[in-house]
């Protein structure tokens, strides 16, 4: 029960009247006790009157009264900071698909427990949110452009294949663009929604081979977003002890933490670190909470309703009980 902001205060000048109503009780109690007091004669008194007044016979207008105050705070519309789903926001999921996330130090696969973990992350975001799917290995591709249409990115996220190389720095780029070309068809006087990029990846970029300075590389796509006030959020999904076998050899595809991490902080996005399928669910599962909903100043006013209309019942009842009348 909040008492704190109120969206229409004036509301409380009906204390005045209810505080008058109290006031006036009082009085008119006092005021039948003097003019019994005036009774000359007591025995003559105690045979016509009733039995001796109950002492809980205030109880139903002190009820009343609490009840009326409860009813009038409901009126001053009391708000409270709550968490309220999103009704507007674009997310971009973008997932390596790399042959590095063949490796099966996270079992059964990278990928096939990245697909698990991403299908419930679409899965699970409020309806507000337009959820688009883009994939990247050496190019990167729009799955499925920005929509509330879970069933689509669900089943794109099934077909996942892999391919050769990492364009990190493309698939940035492609979000962007693909956020962007989203936000003018749906932007209106609100502007365009708020929007999110979530990368999760596995590996080191290798195309281009430059990754600092390089125009198309992934701190310059980082940088570019954070221009459009679009952060993202990275996810270095695997183990240092991850391998894959190319053309007969063992090769090494240890994640790349440090790269992950300074795309976030290059983007004022956040960074993640799994290194199990457990920890990847954990992680898309705080996400869908961060990205699905907001703290907002919400009506706090039912709790106010339900208890001034219990007690005014409850007064009504005890006035019944007590006096055999309504109060």
């Amino acid at each position: 029960m909040s008492f704190r902001n109120f969206a229409a205060p004036w509301w409380f000048l009906l204390v005045i009247g209810i505080v008058g109503l109290a006031v006036g009780y009082v009085f008119v109690q006092r005021a039948r006790k003097k003019r019994t007091m005036r009774f000359t004669n007591l025995q003559l008194l105690e045979r016509v009157s009733s039995a001796k007044p109950n002492r809980f016979r205030h109880i139903p207008a002190i009820a009343l009264v609490i009840s009326l105050l409860l009813l009038t705070t409901a009126m001053a519309g009391p708000t409270a900071e709550q968490r309220v789903p999103r009704n507007r926001a674009t997310v971009i999921l973008v997932i390596d698909v790399s042959l590095s996330m063949e490796a099966t130090d996270v079992a059964p696969t990278r990928l096939k427990a990245a697909q698990v973990a991403a299908k419930s992350f679409a899965e699970g975001l409020t309806p507000g949110v337009n959820l688009g799917l883009i994939t990247f290995a050496g190019t990167a591709t729009v799955l499925v452009a920005p929509t509330t249409d879970r069933g689509g990115v669900a089943k794109a996220i099934d077909n996942l294949k892999l391919a050769q190389s990492t364009a990190t720095g493309e698939a940035i780029f492609a979000a962007l663009q693909s956020i962007e070309g989203f936000s003018q068809v749906v932007g209106g006087p609100e502007g365009p929604p708020p929007a999110r990029i979530v990368l999760m990846s596995d590996g080191k970029q290798t195309v281009p081979t430059e990754n600092e300075n390089d125009p198309r590389g992934s701190f310059t796509a980082a940088k570019a977003a954070a221009q459009k006030k679009i952060p993202i959020t990275t996810i270095s999904f695997g183990t240092a002890d991850g391998t894959v076998e190319i053309e007969g050899q063992p090769q090494s595809v240890a994640v790349d933490d440090s790269a992950m991490e300074e795309i976030a902080t290059l983007s004022s996005g956040d960074f993640y670190k799994a290194a199990t399928a457990d920890q990847l669910r954990k992680v898309y599962d705080t996400l869908g909470e961060q990205i699905g909903y907001e703290i907002k100043e919400a009506d706090a006013s039912r709790p106010w309703l339900i208890l001034g209309t219990l007690l005014a019942v409850i007064a009504a009842a005890a006035s019944l009980f007590v006096s055999q009348r309504l109060p």
